[in-house]
């Protein structure tokens, strides 16, 4: 069995200023203050239900390479909510819409792969109910959105 994959971020905050978290090659704002007004930046609870959805559209585009599995785009919906005491979280529902012209069967057994092979998925699953739907639109034909040509 290969060893465990490793990441590894940095965070970092002033008591008095802005708060970020490195991760790759990327950084971001986030809101770690406490007791004062929100910063308009991502707090922790955000930054957990962004990585839910970052999961499910990292195994969408798996599907895509294993399965074959065809669209033009996702939008992905996630809602988490939690209680104060104990703090923690209960529940994170999804919502994941997709343009394709893939058959339900299909977008069916794309939804079982996101919920089989998602890592965050299957951590958050393990500690709180976690659930949610896939539909798919059909990818809109040539003509739709073009104007009518009258001769």
């Amino acid at each position: 069995m290969p060893p465990p994959t490793t990441y590894r971020v940095v965070a970092h905050a002033r008591h008095d200023g802005p708060s970020t978290v490195s991760a790759a090659c990327s950084t971001v704002a986030l809101d770690a203050t406490w007791g004062t007004p929100p910063t308009g930046d991502p707090g922790p609870a955000d930054l957990l239900a962004g990585s839910f959805a970052a999961c499910l559209l990292k195994n969408l585009a798996r599907c895509r390479d294993l399965l074959g599995f065809d669209y033009d785009e996702a939008t992905v919906e996630v809602t988490a909510r939690r209680q104060d005491s104990p703090p923690r979280f209960v529940e994170i529902s999804y919502r994941v819409e997709l343009t394709t012209p893939e058959s339900p069967r299909r977008v069916d057994l794309v939804h079982q792969n996101l919920r089989r092979f998602g890592t965050v998925y299957n951590t958050l699953a393990s500690v709180c109910d976690v659930h949610g739907t896939v539909s798919a639109a059909p990818r809109p034909s040539p003509a739709d959105g073009q104007a009518e040509l009258v001769p």
